[in-house]
């Protein structure tokens, strides 16, 4: 391979990696503001990651149709999903979660750790299975001429030819940092935001402050849960959908949260793009099979030097 042929494969992978980190950030965002805030472990995040791609397609396949909304249909999809996924949160996190968080978790054993992880799990097999029964095995995709068509960008020099980014995920991944941005402003800057900081921090003074910890816990579940039905649903426009599909993800999603700093939104984002890119160069020089040894690799040797993840501190929340 020469080496101009080279640099325009490595052009295309790195661009591939930033589209695709982007949503890969999104997703992450979504399980750092649960863990985050609440200190769960959300075994159940990437499911409804799957059930935000079901609904999405749904949308778009039985209700809104392509003609109406034209190419915009997957994205509007997407949208609607936020909402229902926010209900679904709202509902396990009153009806279930709520029972293992907060200040009911302090006479459990390991501060209800083991409680939160068996509840998850749970709701991620019923999840799953509930999907086997009810859609099937046969893998489901939203297909629109953005997700086969392609942007040509010129490289720098004449020597080279382009790269091609394609349209459908281009779009998810700026949608994915507009609402990524939205939800560290909403932590950050809003008096809501401060209520979450204040019911993760020390959940019991936030009480005696006149917050409603439980409130602040469903909410920061609520968000987390639709967060990821909003990325799922960008996701299937390019991305097929079975009833498993959320297992090969949760892994990204963890390893991109841990990369940028446990309970540290703006670094879970970040380790995202990290995890895009690094599963996207490696098909340079490794094949397509061993993308997720190389994205372990990359997570082992950055955490051996960065113990707190690369962009994260101790103490950090937000």
């Amino acid at each position: 391979m020469s080496a101009a042929a080279f640099i325009e494969q490595a052009a295309q992978a790195l661009t591939a990696g930033i589209l695709v980190g982007c949503v890969y950030g999104l997703l992450c965002v979504g399980l750092a503001f649960i863990f985050g805030i609440m200190r769960v472990i959300n075994f159940a995040q990437g499911d409804f990651m799957m059930v935000g791609m079901y609904l999405a397609f749904f949308l778009t396949t039985n209700v809104l149709g392509t003609t109406l909304l034209g190419d915009a249909t997957p994205f509007v999809a997407a949208a609607l999903t936020i909402p229902v996924l926010f209900v679904l949160g709202g509902a396990l996190h009153r009806l279930v979660i709520a029972r293992t968080t907060g200040l009911r978790a302090v006479g459990l054993s390991a501060e209800g750790h083991q409680a939160q992880l068996i509840l998850t799990l749970g709701i991620a097999l019923v999840l799953q299975n509930g999907a086997l029964i009810l859609l099937g095995t046969s893998p489901h995709t939203v297909l629109t001429p953005l997700s086969s068509s392609a942007w040509e960008v010129p490289l720098l020099y004449a020597a080279f030819r382009a790269v091609f980014v394609n349209q459908a995920r281009a779009i998810a991944a700026l949608l994915s940092v507009v609402v990524a941005f939205a939800l560290f402003r909403l932590v950050s800057s809003t008096r809501l935001g401060k209520s979450l900081r204040a019911a993760a921090d020390n959940p019991e003074a936030a009480t005696y402050m006149g917050i409603d910890v439980d409130r602040a816990h469903r909410i920061a579940f609520a968000i987390g849960t639709a967060v990821a039905g909003l990325a799922g649903g960008l996701i299937v426009a390019y991305y097929p959908v079975q009833p498993f599909v959320g297992v090969d993800f949760i892994i990204i999603m963890y390893a991109g949260v841990v990369l940028g700093g446990m309970g540290s939104i703006s670094g879970a984002f970040w380790g995202g793009i990290v995890i895009g890119l690094v599963q996207q160069l490696s098909t340079l020089v490794m094949p397509l099979q061993l993308q997720n040894a190389a994205i372990f690799a990359a997570f082992v040797l950055i955490l051996l030097f960065r113990p707190q993840g690369l962009f994260g501190r101790n103490v950090e929340r937000a």
